[in-house]
């Protein structure tokens, strides 16, 4: 991979980023992203935020290499730190982390008032889509777009959510993904087998304890339930 040829994962990622944005690429590693989309004239401005000092200064040479720096700002920074007011940021992406750790860097975001929610989200968790999709809906976004691959033998989501008129979501789709629920595809299909088989052999191992945890138990028994109505 690299800022000519994205991988799949990565290219989905910026294909959800609109034409003509000002972009924030948090946790950007090598500014893959941004140099990729500036390179192609679909962003006229990115900032490429890193909180580890190699990925920043691979950041940096990336951007130098490619003859943007007057494009693209390479900023040594925790999360949405990176972003500045004057940037006036019009979409953000983050891509190759836990849900768990995605949220974590919104909601510190949005306390210390780096995001106005007037911006697109483009989100990538490696796992904990569930966590993060709860964070969207408490904080007024709609999951406009969804997206569910495979590459190199691994299974990822892409969200894209803006702040529009409040959305409630059933639990069955945070789970699942409200815009992946009406289009499955056979990744989805996939994915959730795999899931069920998973949830079926924790489920066994805590039916197998001496002091049952009741809560945790019943959660994976709805769980497996709603799996395999949507497996169906």
């Amino acid at each position: 991979m690299n800022e000519q040829e994205l991988s799949r994962r990565l290219a989905r990622v910026g294909a959800h980023v609109p034409k003509n944005a000002r972009l924030a690429d948090i946790g950007s590693d090598h500014a893959y992203l941004p140099v990729a989309l500036m390179l192609q004239e679909q962003i006229e401005f990115a900032v490429a935020g890193e909180v580890v000092k190699g990925p920043f200064h691979s950041a940096e040479k990336q951007v130098r290499k490619s003859g943007l720096t007057d494009n693209i700002v390479v900023r040594l920074a925790d999360g949405l730190d990176a972003i500045e007011p004057s940037d006036n940021i019009t979409a953000i992406t983050i891509a190759g982390m836990g849900g768990t750790l995605i949220r974590s860097i919104l909601e510190a975001g949005k306390q210390k008032q780096r995001i106005t929610g007037s911006e697109r989200l483009i989100l990538q968790p490696n796992i904990g889509e569930k966590t993060l999709r709860e964070w969207l809906v408490a904080n007024n976004y709609t999951i406009i777009e969804e997206e569910i691959l495979e590459e190199n033998k691994k299974i990822y989501e892409i969200i894209v959510a803006e702040q529009q008129t409040p959305v409630k979501y059933s639990e069955q789709e945070l789970l699942f993904g409200p815009q992946l629920m009406k289009n499955p595809t056979d990744v989805f299909y996939q994915k959730w087998q795999h899931e069920l088989a998973a949830r079926k052999r924790v489920l066994k191992e805590l039916e197998k304890a001496e002091k049952q945890p009741v809560e945790k138990i019943q959660e994976l028994q709805t769980q497996i339930q709603w799996i395999e109505e949507v497996l169906v």
